[in-house]
């Protein structure tokens, strides 16, 4: 009897000859970048340094297309986002010692977000491993510690022969769900030494598929088929597995109300009857949600900001489908489904009877309206003016990227992102710096169509430098700045706190004289003319840069229910 796994593909003539006269002048870098491109790579990021040069070197040699940035860890931003808008893994090519451990934030934000990310990096040689503290350039006793409790695996290569299996093995790693950032390192002496072995033409690195248990989809399809008030959080894992149309159809079947969290923004159509948006920091969602009797979370670990602020206290049976197991149940008891999204999704489509109800609806409508009343009574309409501007200029099928900043934390909320997996921000992790380095990366992978960058006047300074690398490459990115003089929602929060403010205030740049000296075009706009002045930059081809000056203010959050008037 012969099973399929018993099976070897046997060699042609053609790869046995290719195979024993491997092409002169390689080196272990040239292993690298082959099984890249075997595995079906195109483009890779990074930042060359001394002990990685054998895998810049071998990238002249190879298809692929490199996009170099001008820090490591917004190189990390922007192999994060290209992962996130193509659903592939991101090559990652860093240095040893300060290069490799300035892309850590980012790897943090791309664990957070379940962003696949495709670390390598180069070690000291050989010798210094091991934490023999030989003395090189760069040595850390131990440089692959320094991953282990951001990333999903850890990759070390001791020789040449290693390289293809660990990248692919990484590779594997990182598009298995939950996705996530992976961490390859190989020394520097493998890098340089010539190449012997055959140049790497096929890899085969399937992603293992996470499938739930039918006992379970069974119980959850009935706990939701006979629900008298269900309801669905969708998260990130929607996104990343590319299920917003199943979520849609098992909706629509259970008349079930949607909100997505910050995470997952995209995840269920905006304007759809049974929408609740994005609106969790709120009391009513929180009350709408603790109110369902069965609540389906799917794709999301129910963390700080989409139980808004862990007040969230639901009442009901909470089923909670997640692909990563560390988050099932963490912070919610519930009937865990460990399992990717998609996959989920469609057992319970296959095995839900259809429900009838006509109010959802017109509850949905409630909320929303009981959401807007809260938001009216604040007093913020430069706030909302200036997201609908944004709203207006960017077009529906352009992506955008939101640091973390005021205005992103509105649109967190309040943006319609007109589309699946359009709108990314940092809120996983939380770093500054995001937007403008990202937004490059998802320029790199559709440069046609535009990009938005929002940032505010702190965040852009993590990033400024990336302003040559949009210049250098042609990348077709609107960063929008938003100049309030300082940390604006540092400064909110430490003047709730203390009474005052201390170490928000900044001197920053001119960022239209600076974008200019890069010869990126750019211009001062007003909340008045900020619609025109974005909508003429993002219809330019390349880079451009909008300036913002204002003080915007954030919504007030409740996280508590709030007392009945009068």
């Amino acid at each position: 009897m012969t099973h399929d796994h018993d099976l070897v593909l046997r060699p042609t003539d053609q790869q046995t000859a290719a195979a024993l006269n491997p092409p002169p002048g390689r080196n272990g870098g040239d292993l690298v970048v082959e099984t890249l491109a075997g595995l079906g790579a195109t483009t890779v990021f990074g930042l060359p340094g001394q002990h990685a040069l054998g895998m810049f070197d071998a990238l002249r040699r190879s298809t692929l297309r490199y996009v170099g940035l001008r820090v490591e860890n917004n190189a990390g931003f922007a192999a994060d986002a290209y992962g996130r808008v193509t659903g592939e893994a991101a090559p990652l090519l860093l240095s040893t010692g300060p290069g490799a451990l300035t892309s850590l934030a980012a790897l943090q934000e791309a664990a957070a977000a379940s962003a696949p990310v495709l670390a390598i990096s180069s070690q000291v040689p050989t010798a210094g491993l091991g934490g023999g503290r030989r003395g090189y350039l760069h040595e850390l006793p131990d440089q692959a510690a320094s991953f282990r409790g951001v990333v999903k695996s850890v990759h070390t290569v001791r020789t040449q022969s290693q390289i293809p299996s660990a990248i692919a093995a990484a590779w594997k790693s990182a598009l298995t769900a939950p996705h996530g950032p992976v961490w390859v390192e190989i020394p520097q002496d493998v890098l340089l030494a010539e190449a012997s072995l055959p140049a790497v033409t096929a890899m085969d690195a399937t992603p293992d598929e996470l499938v739930p248990r039918p006992e379970l989809t069974a119980v959850a399809a009935h706990l939701l088929s006979n629900a008298a008030r269900p309801a669905i959080i969708a998260g990130g894992g929607v996104v990343r597995s590319d299920a917003p149309g199943k979520l849609l159809r098992l909706a629509e079947k259970l008349q079930a109300p949607v909100v997505t969290t910050f995470g997952g923004k995209g995840a269920f159509p905006w304007e759809h009857p049974l929408s609740m948006q994005s609106w969790l920091e709120d009391r009513h969602t929180t009350d709408f949600l603790e109110d369902a009797d069965v609540l389906l979370v799917i794709g999301s670990g129910l963390g700080e900001l989409s139980s808004n602020y862990h007040t969230f206290k639901p009442r009901g049976r909470v089923i909670q489908i997640e692909a990563d197991a560390g988050k099932l149940e963490s912070n919610h008891p519930a009937l865990g489904i460990h399992a990717d999204a998609r996959l989920a999704l469609q057992a319970l489509l296959e095995t839900v009877t259809d429900r009838t109800d006509a109010s959802a609806p017109g509850r949905v409508r409630e909320l929303l309206a009981k959401v807007a009343d809260r938001i009216a009574s604040q007093e913020l309409t430069l706030e909302q003016d200036v997201l609908a501007s944004v709203r207006r200029a960017l077009p529906a099928d352009s992506p955008s990227f939101w640091d973390m900043t005021i205005l992103a934390y509105w649109a967190w909320s309040a943006f319609d992102p007109r589309g699946t997996n359009t709108m990314h921000s940092a809120q996983g992790a939380g770093g500054l710096g995001y937007g403008f380095p990202a937004a490059l990366g998802a320029a790199a992978a559709d440069p046609d169509r535009p990009v938005l960058a929002v940032s505010g006047d702190g965040g852009a300074l993590y990033s400024i430098a990336e302003l040559a690398t949009a210049a250098q490459y042609g990348l077709p990115v609107t960063w929008l700045i938003v100049d309030d003089g300082g940390y604006g929602i540092l400064r909110e929060y430490m003047t709730d706190a203390f009474g005052q403010a201390t170490a928000t205030e900044l001197t920053r740049p001119d960022y239209v004289a600076l974008a200019e000296s890069f010869g990126v075009p750019g211009i001062r706009t007003t909340p008045e003319t900020l619609e025109e002045d974005l909508a003429k930059a993002l219809a330019t081809p390349g880079p451009s840069v909008v300036v913002l000056p204002a003080v915007l203010r954030m919504f007030a959050p409740t996280h508590l229910a709030e007392p009945d008037a009068g």
